[in-house]
């Protein structure tokens, strides 16, 4: 898995184990597997008690550390009536900002007092490694404490300026509810939540938010604007303005990212920023999530950006292709535009290595 740079080992009964490279499979036998051998394979890398808890709730997540090999997250799951497992890679070294090619302006977010901070994105697609690298950033260069609850833990961090204490669900917790409620009376600072899935852990977040904590955590939701009405919905309707008052004063700010196809290989991360500032609060605060995006795309020189900013940002430096940047777009028509003003904008043969995307404002 490690020497063929893949990302995901699929292990389901009836299909070959099965590589995930980018964005393909491959097959690493002919022979699909049989439950004899998944079930071996369950009972060599799962403890008892996880064996228990696999067979009570068909579902589980944890961690797997394989010595030189790496670490890795495992989810066992259970598809017509058999076990399947998702193994995933885990990147030991949290990268920084800049190897990420992060905006700078999550490091004003990563040094935040207080308030609620938001990284968006599908399954797979960065937001643990985002936060991983917030993290270790405050870490690195401000002392407190700072709480992780997570499933599993996937980077560890190394104490340097801050204390850090790492809780993982259903080893050293029984749940985000339960670690996110007691993590209040530990005197944290900061406190990262892995995955926002129900209204008692968002109501959890917004407490520690407005209690003085800066509180760091994950939605599975596409962009900036579907994540605060995912929050707003989680809640009866009656709760609704409250809800949203609540946000307009202490969110911070949502990142949301995708990982798209890179030149050459690889893939890069194309991120969207909001900041929870000036026009963008009142917005909120009435209910009006859907102008936000146009906001968003005249605040470029504060550091908010779209998601067909950052392609056309990284279509100009060279590292996506033109197609990739058009079919990954929000707004495609608006993006094969805006390339060709990008193209004109070169001299002679040279290409462009940067441009500045603040001046191209893409129509909505």
């Amino acid at each position: 898995m490690n020497d063929k740079g893949a990302s995901d080992l699929y292990l389901t009964v009836g299909f070959p184990p099965a590589l995930r490279i980018e964005q393909t499979l491959l097959n690493l036998r002919d022979t699909p597997i049989t439950v004899d051998e998944l079930n071996e394979i369950i009972g060599s890398i799962f403890t008892s008690r996880q064996r228990r808890d696999f067979e009570a709730h068909m579902e589980l997540n944890t961690s797997l550390d394989v010595g030189k090999f790496g670490r890795y997250r495992v989810n066992a799951l259970r598809q017509r009536q058999f076990p399947a497992l998702v193994i995933r890679r885990i990147i030991s070294k949290i990268p920084s900002f800049s190897e990420l090619r992060l905006p700078e302006n999550l490091a004003h977010l990563a040094m935040e007092r207080r308030g609620l901070i938001l990284v968006t994105g599908m399954t797979g697609s960065g937001k643990s490694t985002t936060l991983a690298s917030m993290i270790d950033y405050r870490n690195s260069r401000e002392q407190g404490h700072i709480i992780t609850i997570e499933d599993p833990i996937e980077y560890f961090h190394e104490h340097k300026k801050s204390v850090i204490t790492q809780r993982e669900i259903g080893v050293d917790t029984e749940s985000f509810s339960v670690a996110l409620k007691n993590a209040l009376r530990q005197r944290p600072d900061v406190i990262l939540v892995g995955e926002v899935r129900d209204r008692e852990v968002m109501e959890q977040a917004l407490t520690a938010a407005e209690t003085g904590h800066l509180c760091l955590a994950t939605l599975h939701t596409n962009n900036t604007y579907q994540s605060i009405e995912r929050i707003v919905n989680l809640f009866p309707e009656d709760y609704h303005a409250q809800i949203r008052l609540n946000l307009s004063m202490n969110l911070r700010g949502i990142v949301s990212q995708r990982l798209v196809p890179a030149i050459g290989g690889g893939m890069v991360v194309a991120i969207e920023v909001m900041l929870n500032q000036g026009l963008i609060r009142d917005l909120i605060h009435k209910g009006e999530i859907t102008k936000i995006k146009d906001v968003m795309e005249q605040n470029n020189p504060i550091g908010m950006c779209t998601f067909d900013q950052s392609l056309l940002r990284l279509f100009a430096d060279g590292l996506i292709a033109e197609e990739t940047a058009i079919t990954q777009a929000d707004l495609p028509g608006d993006m094969k535009i805006r390339i060709q003003q990008v193209k004109m904008g070169k001299s002679g043969g040279d290409a462009f290595k940067s441009i500045d995307t603040s001046s191209i404002k893409l129509s909505d």
